[in-house]
This record gives C-alpha cells, sequence and structure tokens, in this order.
C-alpha cells in the first residue's frame, strides 16, 4: 500500500517524514508560501512591537476577515479581499492625527471602530454567503490545502516589495521609532515614515492571513520578533532571529498540520507561544540564579 493510498504517516525516520512532507506539490507550494509570509511578518512584526503598535497590528489582522469573506461573496479570489481591506484600513488608521493631548485615546478609538465595524461587515458577509462554511473556517483559522503556485507567486511579489520598502525606511524608522522628537529635529520626516510602515504593515497582514487565517495572523507579526527582542537590543541580530523564529514555527506547524486534522494556525501560534514562553522563563531563572548566587 502506498502513501498516498494510506495516508501521510508519522515515524521515527526523519528522512522517510521530510520526503513525505515534501512528495505533493501543494505542500512544496505551502512550505513556499510558508517562508515568504513568515519573512514578511518576522521583518514587519519587529519594527511593530519595537513601536508598540500591537493593537494597530491585531485590527489589521482581523480586517482580513471580511476582506476575505466580501471577495468569496462577490465569487473574486480571496487574496484580492485580504490585501484590498488591510490596506485600506492601513490607510485610514495612517491618517489619524499624529499630535495633540487626545492623541493616543483619539487613535485607539478609531482602531477599535474600524475593528469593530470589520468584524460586523465580516459576519454580514458570511450571513449573506450560501456556500460551503469550511472555505469561511479557512479564511479564519488557515488552509494550506488550496495553495496554488500562481498565489506562491502573488506572494513572493507583495512580500518581496514589502520587504524592499522596508528596507529603504528602515534607518530614519528605526530613529523615530526610539525618539521621534529627536529625529523630526533631525530633518526625518516622521509622519511620512510612519504612514508608509502602517501601510507595510497591512501588507505584512494581509500575507500572513494566507497562511494563519485572519485570527490567528498576528500570532506571526509579534510572537517571533517578541522572542527576539527579548534575546538582544541589537537591531540586526533581533530582526535576524525574528526571521529565523518565524520560518521555524511555520515550518514545523504546517508539518503538524499535515500529519494531523487540526489547523495549522492552531499549530504556529502554539510553537510561537511556546518558544516565547521558553525564553521567558530561562532568562527569568537566569536572573534568580544571579541574585542568589554568592
Amino acid at each position: 500500500m502506498t502513501v498516498a493510498a494510506a495516508g501521510p504517516q508519522l515515524s521515527w525516520d526523519l528522512a522517510r517524514n521530510v520526503r513525505q512532507l515534501l512528495q505533493f506539490p501543494f505542500m512544496v507550494n505551502a512550505f513556499r508560501a510558508g517562508a515568504i509570509v513568515a519573512i514578511t511578518a518576522a521583518l514587519i512584526g519587529w519594527f511593530m512591537v519595537l513601536r508598540r503598535q500591537t493593537f494597530a497590528g491585531h485590527t489589521l489582522a482581523v480586517v482580513g476577515f471580511p476582506g476575505a469573506a466580501g471577495a468569496v461573496l462577490l465569487g473574486v479570489s480571496a487574496n484580492i479581499g485580504f490585501f484590498a481591506f488591510c490596506i485600506t484600513a492601513a490607510l485610514i488608521i495612517a491618517a489619524l492625527p499624529a499630535s495633540g493631548q487626545r492623541r493616543f485615546s483619539d487613535e485607539s478609538a478609531v482602531i477599535g471602530t474600524v475593528q469593530a465595524f470589520a468584524l460586523a461587515c465580516g459576519f454580514l458577509f458570511v450571513s449573506l454567503y450560501g456556500g460551503n462554511l469550511n472555505g469561511i473556517n479557512s479564511l479564519l483559522f488557515g488552509s494550506f490545502l488550496g495553495i496554488t503556485p500562481s498565489q506562491v507567486a502573488v506572494l513572493a511579489l507583495f512580500g518581496g516589495a514589502a520587504v524592499a520598502a522596508l528596507a529603504f525606511i528602515a534607518r530614519p524608522l528605526l530613529f523615530a521609532s526610539i525618539d521621534p522628537d529627536v529625529a523630526a529635529a533631525r530633518g526625518v520626516p516622521v509622519r511620512g515614515v510612519s504612514t508608509a510602515f502602517v501601510v507595510l504593515l497591512g501588507v505584512g497582514a494581509a500575507a500572513a492571513s494566507q497562511i494563519t487565517g485572519s485570527l490567528l495572523v498576528f500570532a506571526l507579526l509579534v510572537l517571533p520578533a517578541a522572542t527576539a527582542q527579548r534575546l538582544t537590543t541589537r537591531p540586526g541580530p533581533s530582526a535576524a532571529l525574528s526571521v529565523l523564529f518565524g520560518v521555524a514555527v511555520t515550518w514545523l506547524g504546517l508539518a503538524c498540520g499535515y500529519y494531523s486534522s487540526y489547523p495549522i494556525g492552531f499549530y504556529i501560534t502554539t510553537l510561537a507561544f511556546g518558544a516565547y514562553v521558553a525564553v521567558t522563563a530561562a532568562q527569568a531563572g537566569g536572573r534568580r540564579l544571579a541574585v542568589s548566587a554568592p
């Protein structure tokens, strides 16, 4: 009996397991797309965590759901909905006032309003959709069964453009993230750089939604970056570690999803969370040993 007929069988033979993972084109496409998404989300997420814009990132992740559901309702590719809604929401968030005493409260209120309205639209689109709800579940929790070479190419195009744009603004963005007032005094266009980054954050959220689904995309944006920043504060090594963690948990999550019947988003999120908890616990244990040492 062949593996294809019997279904994937996990064994202690690592080489055999890897061969099973790569024997089908859809899995090869999934690993390629996962790498693209992980790299893009890890790099953008690193700045998101540094800038304390996780609430904005969460909102953009949630906005992908009504976008994709609306696209499915209209009979077009869900990818179009992911990117259209996430980028539009990013432009709305970027248009918020950048100064004033009520800046932070107003920003949170507007972002929360956008999130609530987006979720309401998503529920409306789902109720109007008369097809198979399994497709909607994949929008929420992710799926790798339907990834095609054309989708990989689209992800590569958007991901490559986002990473290239991020590299172009990385230095002024880092300066503006650490000390925006001094950066503005030195001539850095803080407002423009911040707007560009929020748009890139929307692109990253839309790209990651292809793998994890809208509800769990936040895991790839925040957890690898947060774990890396706990290990080192140096920007270069920290960003590299964020990419390493992101690719590792994505590929391991895809492998776990292939050998089980549970959503890959669950595995990716659990692995990323486990890495963060392990690093945090190790650091806490090290500090206790340092304090107790004579």
